[in-house]
């Protein structure tokens, strides 16, 4: 499989947005409204509806829900815990740690359920469904937390009022009731997901500031090693720990791997953090999925 060339498309819009950005009149001014519209709106609609569409099968998936959330606890854990270690957590600057710790465990559930039909066709689709179910609600959670808290805000307010929380959890309610869309409303929902996908990521690059990463390489390298290859080696554990199949090993495995979110950017923007250093770590995760995930399904699988 040409990993490049599945990551293509979301980087090349990564890259559109920064150059629209840089060299028209849309400028920043422009881009925040973007922001909003995407964080507020046509994200959360795609969210629910990545999650209902597929139903949710307990029993067969419930050893690879639980080794998801085991490695999604574990990978929170890794990134939060950076400050933390000796002599290095003496090189970071607990602000900017705060927004782009999501980079280390969150990931790009476009690409995920992408990549998971053409890795185990229908079924993988219906394994990687199950994760994202389960492990958004998680990892949204996680990542409100720490900005909250340097923040100086109510952290369970900023739960209540997160669109993107909002919106997994009660898709994962209602797969769960039986609800399903209506046909007739079912194009307009994906065309709205296509938008957000589109508009998000260029989002992400119309914010994007490499140079920010100067100040923080210690942090960008220690965020990206976690996310790229600590989480792999995780999986790897958690899958023979779980006793999976071989499809569900290369479905976690997969899941592990992939690029982190690109709402990392648009959450540490609406948060009143350092956006632009965040969607550069978006950027620089989206090329090392390149990387990790031909290690995680050529080497360790």
């Amino acid at each position: 499989m040409n990993y490049a060339q599945l990551l293509f498309p979301d980087f090349s819009l990564i890259l559109c947005g920064y150059l629209v950005c840089r060299f028209t009149a849309l400028n920043r001014s422009v881009w925040q409204q973007v922001d909003s519209l995407v964080y507020y709106f046509l994200f959360p609609i795609l969210l629910f509806h990545s999650i209902v569409k597929s139903p949710l099968d307990l029993g067969a998936t419930s050893s690879l829900i639980a080794a998801g959330l085991c490695l999604g606890v574990s990978a929170i854990a890794l990134s939060y815990s950076l400050p933390y270690w000796p002599i290095l957590g003496r090189h970071l600057d607990r602000k900017d740690h705060a927004a782009s710790a999501q980079v280390g465990f969150r990931f790009n559930s476009f690409i995920a359920l992408a990549l998971a039909e053409r890795i185990a066709g229908p079924q993988g689709l219906l394994l990687i469904s199950c994760l994202i179910g389960f492990c958004v609600p998680l990892f949204n959670t996680a990542a409100v937390w720490p900005m909250a808290r340097h923040g100086n805000t109510h952290f369970g307010r900023q739960l209540l009022r997160n669109p993107l929380i909002i919106a997994t959890a009660s898709g994962l309610v209602a797969n769960l009731l039986g609800f399903r869309m209506p046909i007739w409303l079912e194009p307009t929902v994906q065309r709205i997901g296509g938008a957000s996908l589109a508009l998000g990521l260029m989002a992400a690059g119309a914010g994007m500031q490499l140079t920010s990463l100067r100040k923080g390489k210690v942090l960008s390298v220690t965020i990206l090693l976690c996310k790229h290859l600590m989480l792999p080696l995780m999986a790897w554990g958690w899958a023979r720990v779980m006793s999976l199949d071989a499809t569900q090993t290369t479905v976690l495995l997969a899941f592990s791997a992939l690029p982190t979110a690109s709402t990392c950017y648009v959450l540490a923007t609406r948060m009143g953090y350092n956006g632009a250093y965040v969607g550069a770590l978006v950027t620089l995760s989206t090329l090392s999925g390149m990387l990790s995930l031909p290690f995680a399904l050529g080497v360790l699988l």
